[in-house]
């Protein structure tokens, strides 16, 4: 099982990681999309999410606090889906259905993200190679 963990924490990650290294290296054209999505303090907000991503996503696939680098994936993601993706602001029914596709992503994600916190949370030190074990307990 600690294998299968593993891999799935490798895979899962990939994406946090992609998106707070293009968080950081684009940051310019990344903080003009946020702002035009009315984001306050875009540029703050567009590198404090790239760290947080990077933070949360590299947690979770070192299995250094795992629990916490999952709930930091899952601070991100809700937020973002309630401010980058408001599908319900959109007139045009294909940018409608394009925003509706990535906040459910976004809310699934989180969703996800939820359980990986319980998870590592409660499997404590049980759960083979991670460096540390949770900071949280939830037994």
């Amino acid at each position: 099982m600690d294998v299968l963990v593993l891999i799935g924490r490798i895979l899962f990650v990939l994406l946090f990681l992609n998106s707070g290294v293009g968080h950081l290296t684009q940051a310019k054209a990344m903080s003009g999309y946020a702002a035009a999505k009315g984001v306050p303090a875009p540029t703050p907000a567009t590198v404090g999410s790239g760290v947080l991503l990077l933070a949360g996503g590299i947690s979770v696939l070192l299995g250094i606090w795992a629990d916490l680098g999952a709930l930091l994936l899952a601070v991100f993601l809700f937020p973002t889906a309630l401010l980058m993706h408001a599908f319900w602001k959109e007139s045009d029914g294909q940018a409608r259905q394009m925003e509706m596709i990535n906040f459910w992503k976004a809310i699934s994600l989180g969703g996800a993200c939820l359980m990986l916190l319980a998870f590592f949370s409660y499997a404590g030190h049980d759960l083979g190679l991670t460096i540390t074990g949770p900071l949280f307990s939830i037994r």
